[in-house]
């Protein structure tokens, strides 16, 4: 697997790493924890650095920590603090005590003496990102946190935190169908330099071409919530993939590999972390590292996907009231 630089950080990873979440929350049921743990040292054997969590996906940072154990000094583990009692549904709280106690808490569960990356999870309009780099910046003086990261956060909130302690690292989701970061968040972090980590590379699956709008998903499937992946937006989005498929079949790889090799073409210090509970996805995920797409093909899919406008928000109204601008 190639390695990539997160910006200036002197922090190198895997050009493709693993979203974790999916193998213990938002996806529907749990995975099963012998094969949660199959999928995650399997990346490790192909490869992957970077694996990513965080206190608010239910046991995922448990799961995490013993599935790595035997690996632990050659990955890098990103978890991620700022949810009230580690819950989304009760709010946000990014208090400097809040986020010692994540880190001591997350340090236990993931079995680790050290937090390699440590996002804050979403802005805290109630405590200045000052004070949350401040915090981070003393953790990191303590040996506990090696890098800081922040999610989902906006122009502003990025360049404050960054003068306080510098940021290694944004998650936020970008992909053929979340194109808005290009505005103005790439080029401060092109500025910054600071490393991008999207999250949702294949759009929670849309994008590998398995779902449509006749695709029903589990009770406990987040999904549900999202109006963009309402049976009405799906059937109207529907064109984005068959463009991906089209693109997919002329080159003789597969729609995910289309999509996760466009992020990788973007610029040299974004490093996306699509999430499977599939040894067989887990593999065709990785393999998008090979797939070169040339000047021309990446901007005949710039035009494409240009003619096709999206429909349906990326959150559901209460989740959308946390992201950043």
């Amino acid at each position: 697997m190639q390695q990539r630089e997160l910006g200036n950080s002197g922090l190198r990873v895997s050009a493709i790493g693993f979203g974790c979440m999916g193998l213990s929350f938002g996806y529907g049921p749990v995975t099963g924890h012998q094969d949660a743990i199959a999928v995650i040292r399997s990346a490790v054997e192909q490869g992957v650095t970077l694996f990513d969590t965080a206190e608010a996906y239910g046991a995922n940072e448990e799961l995490v920590g013993e599935a790595l154990a035997p690996f632990r000094d050659q990955v890098v583990i990103a978890t991620k603090f700022g949810f009230r009692n580690g819950d989304p549904k009760q709010g946000l709280d990014s208090r400097p005590e809040r986020i010692r106690e994540v880190a001591e808490q997350s340090l236990r569960r993931l079995k680790t003496d050290r937090i390699d990356l440590f996002y804050q999870h979403r802005a805290d309009p109630s405590v200045p990102v000052e004070e949350v780099a401040g915090t981070v910046r003393d953790l990191i003086r303590e040996g506990k946190v090696k890098h800081f990261g922040l999610s989902e956060a906006g122009v502003q909130t990025i360049r404050r935190a960054h003068a306080v302690q510098p940021v290694a690292a944004l998650q936020s989701e970008y992909s053929l169908w979340w194109r808005e970061p290009e505005e103005h968040i790439l080029p401060v972090l092109d500025e910054l330099g600071i490393g991008f980590v999207p999250f949702s590379p294949l759009g929670k699956g849309f994008l590998t071409g398995g779902i449509d709008a006749a695709t029903r998903f589990d009770a406990t499937d987040f999904r549900n919530t999202v109006p963009r992946f309402s049976a009405e937006a799906r059937a109207a989005n529907q064109a984005l993939v068959d463009i991906v498929s089209a693109l997919a079949t002329a080159r003789n790889v597969t729609p995910a590999q289309i999509a996760l090799a466009w992020l990788l073409a973007q610029k040299p210090w974004i490093v996306p972390i699509p999430g499977t509970t599939k040894l067989h996805r887990l593999h065709e995920n990785l393999g998008a590292a090979a797939v070169t797409l040339a000047p021309e093909e990446l901007d005949d899919i710039g035009k494409a996907i240009a003619q096709v406008p999206v429909h349906g928000e990326r959150y559901a109204p209460a989740s959308q009231q946390m992201v950043d601008r």
